[in-house]
């Protein structure tokens, strides 16, 4: 498989802060590649430098084995975070101004089947929801037929809903062959559609790899959840009783709700029961990539474990 992007040893510091700290990472064709982590962590900086949006302290890019030049530009797609759109334009009227931008854009009708967008052609682009702004600025990004796509946070501040249809087009865009880079924050975004990760901490990259295989090298087990309601304490006689219970994980306290890991449910279970712990409201649910996130980063070591 080819590399189509290769990142080495990428730095960016402004004054005595580092935002990114010798990043390196390569990106194979045709795959959709998350880059996750925590707010401040240093993502958006690495993307905007691959981009060209802003330059490096230290570092090389190379797309498809050579330096980013005309070529990178005019094969690449970007949906930023936000972007202005001119009020008094039709959705119409601005695929069409973005199209006349490059010598061989895609077809806009195949560009509006893509995105959906066939039945807000004609309204203003301050007269549609969210997740039609969405689609319309995916379809901007895809007017050039980019090779290499660049979406940060697409869904960002999307209903549910309007978040999954977004998924459903990237899904889309990924059988045509493109290569995508995804910023999210949203773990079962990058769950879903993601064939490779990296999070980012702190400006350097603390984990990388196919999720599902991270998910089960890390993550394996259970989450419990049970009622808050004066289990607190029981709990803690409990895990003082049963050091092995969850394997040395820490239990976490919500205003509601205590959590705790477990690779050995029916012996989890049997010790609560023993106990006398009401179970009638307890849930099980498999561990997922966001468990592994909170693990991972500095979000963890801020929490209240009892």
């Amino acid at each position: 498989m080819n590399t189509i992007l290769q990142v080495d040893n990428l730095v960016k510091r402004y004054g005595n802060v580092t935002a990114v700290d010798g990043i390196s990472f390569g990106i194979t064709t045709g795959t959709c590649f998350g880059l996750l982590g925590p707010n401040g962590a240093g993502k958006t900086t690495t993307i905007e430098i691959i981009e060209g949006i802003i330059q490096p302290t230290d570092g090389k890019i190379m797309y498809k084995g050579h330096a980013p030049g005309r070529r990178f530009k005019e094969e690449i797609g970007i949906q930023f975070q936000a972007t202005a759109l001119l009020n008094f334009l039709s959705v119409r009227e601005s695929l069409k101004i973005v199209a006349s931008l490059y010598q061989n854009p895609l077809p806009l009708n195949e560009v509006i089947s893509i995105c959906y967008l066939e039945d807000i052609l004609e309204q203003r682009n301050d007269r549609i929801s969210g997740g039609q702004k969405q689609r319309l600025l995916l379809a901007i990004a895809l007017v050039n037929d980019p090779e290499l796509l660049f979406l940060d946070e697409p869904t960002t501040g999307l209903d549910p809903q309007a978040r999954r249809n977004l998924w459903d087009i990237v899904e889309k865009i990924k059988t045509q062959g493109k290569t995508i880079v995804l910023t999210t924050h949203y773990m079962e975004e990058a769950q879903k559609l993601c064939d490779e990760i990296i999070i980012v901490d702190k400006g350097k990259i603390i984990l990388q790899g196919d999720p599902e295989l991270l998910l089960k090298e890390y993550c394996g087990g259970v989450t419990v959840s049970l009622p808050k309601n004066g289990v607190s304490e029981q709990l803690q006689t409990i895990f003082s009783e049963n050091a092995g219970l969850c394997k040395g994980q820490k239990i976490y306290e919500t205003s509601r709700h205590i959590e705790f890991h477990t690779t050995d449910v029916n012996g989890c279970m049997k010790t609560l029961l023993e106990a006398g712990v009401d179970l009638s409201r307890i849930t099980l649910r498999s561990r997922n990539l966001e468990d592994l996130f909170l693990e991972k980063t500095v979000y963890h070591q801020t929490q209240k474990s009892l």
